[in-house]
């Protein structure tokens, strides 16, 4: 009577329930305690997938995929005893690998929605020096083959002045070399490659239509005409809108890492222990 009392008690049904229910759980999913299972989820075989699909550019054959999931067994069963023999904990390519999980992981939890076109206009008109179109020009240029220091320019710009007044081609004129006599529609950035910087800067401020110099560039002086130029300007949002989300998510990115970093290392004391070389006077 008592054991079919005991039977028919539903806290005992409630017991037996639940330890039914922690063995099914313990034969499907084993505890883990030595770090000795490793787990093939389905997040881990389409990251597998991917990259394939990344490296062929075609989804791996069962045969291939099957020997990929080696290759990650391979690799997590190394890594572990590595772990286990402290290996990771002096090796400078580890660490710097981590480090870099953990900033892609900073970046990732500060993602936030695309950017809007009032977030990429206000991005553009704070840094309108990364976008600016540059001066478009077209001029002819006689190379006088000394530079702007040198006493004998004088002479040359006035010789060369008159040879221009009396008709003469320009690119018959001055001393021989292997820069262009003139340029057509060329961007200032494309000219300060050829002829330096200071020579471009001064090309976007002479006058129109007057052979004007001696003007310095990288390699002398130089006497030059300016026929037609439209000036640098920064683009409106259109034309360049993919060019500023991109350096708007980069700049988002570093700015994620940055302050994630800052928090970790204000609950950390750092104590050097070394002697620190001092800084040379």
């Amino acid at each position: 009577m008592r054991m079919r009392k005991l039977l028919g008690e539903p806290m005992l049904h409630f017991v037996l329930i639940g330890i039914a229910l922690f063995a099914a759980y313990q034969w499907r999913a084993p505890v883990d305690s030595d770090g000795r299972r490793i787990v093939i989820t389905q997040g881990v075989l389409n990251d597998l997938v991917k990259q394939h699909v990344a490296a062929k550019g075609r989804e791996p054959s069962p045969s291939e995929l099957n020997h990929l999931v080696e290759l990650y067994v391979r690799d997590e069963i190394l890594y572990r005893e590595g772990v286990k023999l402290g290996i990771d904990r002096d090796d400078l390519v580890v660490k710097r690998r981590v480090r870099q999980k953990i900033e892609l992981i900073a970046e990732e939890e500060a993602s936030t929605q695309a950017p809007t076109d009032a977030d990429l206009s206000a991005y553009l008109a704070a840094n309108q020096g990364r976008f600016v179109q540059p001066a478009i020009l077209t001029f002819e240029q006689v190379f006088l083959g000394q530079s702007t220091s040198n006493p004998g320019v004088v002479r040359a710009v006035a010789v060369t002045h008159q040879a221009l007044r009396n008709g003469r081609d320009p690119a018959t004129l001055g001393t021989p070399t292997l820069l262009p006599s003139r340029m057509t529609h060329a961007a200032a950035d494309l000219i300060a490659r050829d002829f330096g910087d200071a020579f471009a800067a001064a090309l976007e401020t002479m006058p129109i239509g007057e052979w004007t110099g001696p003007i310095d560039s990288s390699f002398g002086a130089h006497y030059v005409r300016v026929s037609d130029r439209t000036p640098a300007v920064v683009p409106p949002l259109a034309p360049v809108r993919e060019q500023v989300a991109r350096e708007w998510e980069n700049e988002r990115r570093q700015r994620a890492r940055t302050d994630s970093y800052a928090r970790m290392r204000a609950d950390y004391e750092v104590s050097i222990e070394a002697t620190m070389p001092k800084e040379q006077r």
